[in-house]
């Protein structure tokens, strides 16, 4: 498993991760996310809500996982979209290194 990976479970369990479509979007209406992660095996539905709301608040979205990656890296089933909140963007600073 990748470095970001193990990270990302480190911020899951500091309570710094939005998960879930609809709560990432609440969170990026509310200017409460930094960075968003989302599955490159997302539905083609998902990809554009997700990226075209991330390019309207300036967000910054990766592709680089898929949907079983990232949700064995936060210890939960079925995950396709995880924001990381502007709490931890001491985490966002880790996971680009």
């Amino acid at each position: 498993m990748s470095n970001i990976l193990n990270n990302l479970g480190l911020c899951m369990r500091s309570g710094n991760l939005v998960i879930g479509e609809s709560p990432v979007v609440d969170a990026l209406k509310n200017g409460t996310v930094c960075y968003i992660f989302l599955a490159n095996d997302a539905s083609a539905n998902t990809k554009k809500k997700i990226t075209d709301k991330a390019k309207f608040y300036n967000v910054e979205v990766c592709l680089d996982y898929n949907s079983f990656e990232l949700s064995q890296a936060i210890g939960k089933e079925n995950r396709k979209v995880l924001g990381l909140k502007r709490t931890g963007s001491n985490f966002l600073k880790i996971l680009r290194k």
